[in-house]
């Protein structure tokens, strides 16, 4: 069993891998708010929410969002809540990509075995 991120390692994961993601938006020329920029940024959530616990989602949606609001739509770092119902269905979508792939990566229904007394292995018998 592999061991997920914790929630605090998730959101640095996910502000570096935001920055990260601006230069090769810049090379695409996808520095502005087009659906190519948020799909991303979505993509990043959803891997970075892949090796997470779901409980890091509310911090990866919103890493995330801080990098798209400020240098994608607005450019030079400069966050504006123009249009805030728009902003929080961004907000909200990422961190939806985030919770289903950390749901989705997640281990399900596993139980440890136990041995009942006087099984195979009891030696007291």
């Amino acid at each position: 069993m592999t061991a997920r991120l914790a929630p605090s390692m998730s959101a640095a994961i996910a502000l570096t891998t935001s920055a990260a993601l601006l230069p090769v938006l810049a090379l695409l020329g996808e520095l502005r708010p087009t659906w190519v920029a948020l799909a991303a940024y979505a993509a990043l959530c959803a891997a970075v929410g892949g090796h997470s616990r779901p409980s890091a989602a509310p911090l990866i949606g919103p890493a995330a969002w801080l990098f798209h609001n400020g240098f994608v739509e607005h450019r030079h770092g400069a966050l504006d809540l123009t249009a805030p119902a728009a902003e929080a269905a961004h907000v909200l979508l990422l961190t939806a990509a985030a919770l289903t792939a950390a749901l989705l990566a997640a281990p399900h229904g596993r139980r440890p075995r136990y041995r009942r007394p006087g099984g195979r292995y009891d030696l007291a018998a």
